[in-house]
């Protein structure tokens, strides 16, 4: 069930119409930046921790995002295959694709020694992450790069950060949203010149480390949904349907840049991060800080990897003049948590 479409389906030139500023790669390239691409679209049953891989593509692009070859598989999900109005796939289409463990050595094969580079790449990463783990396998990924984050780190003047407003900066013509090849295809061809542009500016590649999901086991069997086509299936959202226990501990008050993290702090977590984000949030939780989904003058402290990104709660952190650290200070700051104030 795996189809190979590579060599013949995709060594003509890409079909690129508009290109802002020149789009041959410059002379200097810098030399830090990776020896390759493997550029990475899964499409899913849903956005859950308990949802599953259903279609899978990846474009190899050399070091300086010239196409090398493509793939594209099924998987067979074992469960309801989700929003099918949206990527087309019914259980009859995927009752004879391979499983997600029998796709892993070639998955494999196509991802080594390249960094994943996908559009909001926490989500692809962490859904293949998951996807590895349950299949008792380490996926052979180190870094990863998100074209959104590229996309902001060039300021490119997008209406916003759609994958189709990308490919329309670029003149890439998509062919069919939501199925993963041609999502693959139309995002290694933004690539390319997004790329280039870095290249030429000397810009630093905004890439983060993948985390194996080690301390990650599969969630509960899922819960029955109504069959597709019928209305009663919702996506739920990324967070884990478990509620995390209230906080134990009262709220000491922002944190000090430089001072220890107090239990009882209230932390909210913004943009993409190295860890998956469950597990950066249990962690938080077990060391007695109070996870927060958003930002208010009660926040003590804001984790993010992008202090630029003009998100709502980068902005209202600023409002409020709330600290921000990243992710690794975040993790040397969980290492030393002080105890709360003994009450009374």
């Amino acid at each position: 069930m795996l189809e190979d479409r590579g060599a013949a389906a995709h060594r003509t030139a890409p079909r690129i119409g508009r290109q802002p500023g020149p789009q041959t790669p410059p002379a200097d390239w810098p030399d830090a930046y990776p020896e390759g691409y493997a550029v990475v679209d899964v499409e899913t049953t849903g956005l859950a921790r308990d949802d599953r891989i259903i279609s899978a593509a990846v474009y190899q692009l050399d070091a300086r995002g010239e196409f090398q070859d493509s793939w594209y598989t099924l998987v067979n999900p074992r469960r309801d295959p989700g929003p099918v109005w949206i990527h087309g796939l019914t259980s009859e289409v995927l009752a004879d694709a391979p499983l997600f463990p029998e796709i892993v050595p070639e998955l494999s094969a196509r991802l080594a020694d390249r960094v994943l580079v996908a559009h909001n790449a926490m989500f692809d990463w962490s859904m293949l992450a998951r996807e590895y783990a349950r299949a008792a396998a380490v996926p052979p990924v180190r870094r990863r790069l998100c074209t959104i984050a590229l996309a902001k780190e060039l300021d490119l003047p997008l209406p916003n950060h759609k994958l189709e407003s990308l490919a329309a900066h670029f003149g890439v013509i998509q062919e069919r949203a939501h199925h993963a090849l041609d999502d693959a295809r139309v995002l290694a061809e933004a690539f390319r010149p997004s790329l280039h542009r870095a290249a030429r500016q000397r810009l630093r590649l905004p890439l983060l480390t993948c985390q194996p999901l080690t301390e990650w086991s599969d969630a509960p069997a899922p819960r029955p949904r109504a069959t597709a086509g019928a209305g009663g299936y919702r996506p739920t959202s990324w967070r884990p349907a478990r509620k995390r226990p209230a906080c134990p501990y009262p709220n000491p008050g922002r944190y000090e840049p430089g001072d220890r993290l107090v239990q009882g702090m209230r932390v909210a977590f913004s943009g993409d991060t190295s860890v998956d984000r469950e597990l950066l949030e249990d962690r938080a939780t077990e060391a007695g800080l109070h996870v927060a989904s958003s930002v208010s003058r009660l926040t003590s402290l804001l984790v993010t990897n992008d202090p630029d990104a003009r998100t709502s709660k980068t902005v209202k952190a600023a409002s409020y003049g709330t600290p921000l650290v990243d992710e690794a200070a975040f993790m040397q700051l969980l290492q030393d948590v002080r105890p709360a104030p003994a009450s009374g």
